[in-house]
């Protein structure tokens, strides 16, 4: 063997064996501990504590929304890490979700409340799959809105039946065709191409400063007091804000469309008039 390839194999092995420092595995671990959290939710809803079941989802939410930060904080994003975080939240805001509502009301419809579960848990990943597909295609004035439902987001709409028992306990548990009806709904929006807000990249102006962390303030002061209820409400006003977003996409997109229309008629013109030097159009002869 020749020093040169002797050379490239040890460095081959060098990298194999080199593996990742303990702060690149930070995200990742935060990544699986939210799946933890949230198949944890299951076993909660096999034993009835619905309070814990669903304290479990919001909890891999949390974890959710920290991974992705803690990786770019950390420099230690990866395809690893993106893989991961994909089947983690297909897991804690597909398949934990529906068994929890399944557990719950869905089980009281025989095969058909299985159906709504599976229908519910396959649309997260198809949602989940349609995202990665799509991650470096979508526009520029798409930026700052998902394409339907985010997996976390749908998780909690998908739970909003239990949300509000558990708020209002005293109105009692809505019917089971009601909740799976629900549930169809809720997967419906995660596929659903309906542009909706996402809140982590829009920029707050500096005049709403302290009033938006006034309502974050008061968002964990009620989930300390009253949780259910402020869950309930936060839900409800993000749901209000889907006609909003539309309306503001689909600006968004005329705006783009005519000013593609500007360029294409301004390339247009100026390669009709590319024959003369002063921009004239040549005069074709009459026979």
């Amino acid at each position: 063997m020749t020093p040169d390839r002797r050379t490239k194999r040890r460095s081959r092995r060098g990298r194999r064996l080199r593996g990742l420092s303990v702060h690149g595995l930070i995200p990742n671990a935060i990544t699986v501990s939210a799946t933890c959290a949230a198949l944890t939710g299951v076993r909660f809803a096999l034993e009835q504590r619905w309070e814990f079941a669903v304290g479990a989802i919001l909890l891999a939410a949390i974890l959710d929304a920290l991974d992705g930060r803690m990786a770019r904080l950390l420099n230690a994003t990866s395809d690893f890490g993106a893989q991961l975080d994909s089947l983690s939240d297909f897991v804690a805001f597909g398949v934990s979700p529906a068994m929890i509502m399944y557990f719950w009301a869905l089980n009281g419809l025989g095969g058909f409340g299985w159906v709504i579960a599976l229908f519910f848990a396959v649309c997260a990943g198809l949602r989940l799959a349609r995202f990665n597909s799509r991650i470096d295609s979508l526009p520029s004035y798409a930026y700052n809105y998902f394409q339907g439902v985010p997996a976390p987001a749908g998780a909690g709409l998908g739970m909003l039946p239990i949300i509000f028992f558990l708020a209002f306990p005293e109105l009692g548990q809505l019917p089971a065709p009601v909740i799976a009806a629900w549930m169809v709904g809720g997967g419906l929006l995660m596929v659903s191409e309906l542009p909706t807000y996402s809140f982590k990249r829009i920029k707050v102006p500096r005049r709403f400063l302290l009033p938006s962390m006034a309502l974050v303030g008061l968002a964990v002061a009620g989930l300390a007091g009253q949780p259910w209820v402020t869950l309930f409400v936060v839900l409800a006003v993000y749901m209000a804000t889907f006609p909003i977003s539309f309306r503001s996409y689909q600006r968004l997109r005329e705006a783009a469309e005519r000013l593609q229309d500007e360029t294409d008629d301004d390339s247009g013109n100026d390669e009709s008039g590319q024959s003369n030097g002063n921009g004239a159009v040549p005069l074709r002869p009459v026979n």
